[in-house]
């Protein structure tokens, strides 16, 4: 299935007939990836005097409620209401669902106080297109990624310095394997979130950050068409399926 995309004045071409999901799948499994220290999901059959919503014990369908939390139980898309006072939601402010994106591969750097971090250097160096979004893949890359249990253990993040490179590169849609682009205790400050958003000086409502992604060593780096789907929450955050596209050349 092929085609070609306008995008900026520039034809691109892709096959649809071959995505590539780098979403994480939610489970109600102690094994769930899991960030924040939330419980795993739980998805629990409607019960009722007269009705159980489990066809495995008796009843006509299967009719589930869900409990999970968007930001701690996979892969998410984020918007500016995460650290807003004002209620932004994802859904009114992720309006476009295609993008050019590019795929990077970064080795966290060790700072002097012994955190991995992703630096404005390393963006510079291997970035190589003129994008709307980016997507980070941090290494080394293990599917471990998949049911990792990121809660207490200072995983790497974005100084301030790489998300003003990403704001010099006009980058809309920021996506990472990370659980958060900051890091897991740091008072509050949010830095990176703050500075991609621009809050509270001039929000960015139109941008959006996605974490907890996997990107499989299989897919190279390089330009992609990102199919960014959400689930239609009035949140901050939405669990959602980011889908790349291939560029053929």
């Amino acid at each position: 299935m092929h085609c070609e995309i306008n995008i900026n004045h520039t034809i691109y071409k892709t096959d649809l007939s071959k995505p590539i999901d780098i979403s994480i799948p939610l489970s109600a499994s102690v094994n769930n990836i899991s960030a924040w220290y939330v419980p795993p999901p739980r998805f629990e059959p409607v019960k009722t005097n007269d009705f159980i919503g489990n066809v495995n014990e008796g009843g006509s369908v299967n009719f589930r409620n869900i409990f999970f939390n968007p930001h701690g139980h996979g892969t998410h898309t984020e918007c500016v209401g995460h650290i807003s006072k004002e209620n932004f939601t994802i859904n009114q402010c992720l309006k476009n669902f295609f993008a050019l994106a590019e795929v990077v591969s970064i080795e966290p750097e060790i700072i002097a106080n012994g955190d991995k971090v992703i630096t404005a250097q390393q963006i510079v160096n291997l970035c190589q297109f003129q994008t709307q979004a980016l997507i980070v893949r941090t290494l080394p890359n293990a599917t471990n990624k998949l049911n990792r249990q990121y809660s207490n253990t200072n995983p790497p993040y974005f100084l301030k310095e790489a998300i003003e490179v990403l704001l010099q590169k006009n980058i809309i849609h920021l996506l990472t394997d990370l659980p958060s682009v900051d890091k897991e205790k740091d008072e509050g400050k949010l830095l990176a979130h703050h500075t991609f958003w621009n809050y509270p000086t001039n929000a960015q409502t139109h941008k959006t950050i996605t974490e907890m992604v996997f990107v499989p060593d299989a897919v190279l780096d390089g330009l992609y068409l990102l199919n960014l789907m959400i689930a239609p929450f009035e949140n901050d955050a939405s669990p959602s399926k980011p889908v790349l596209y291939k560029i053929i050349f």
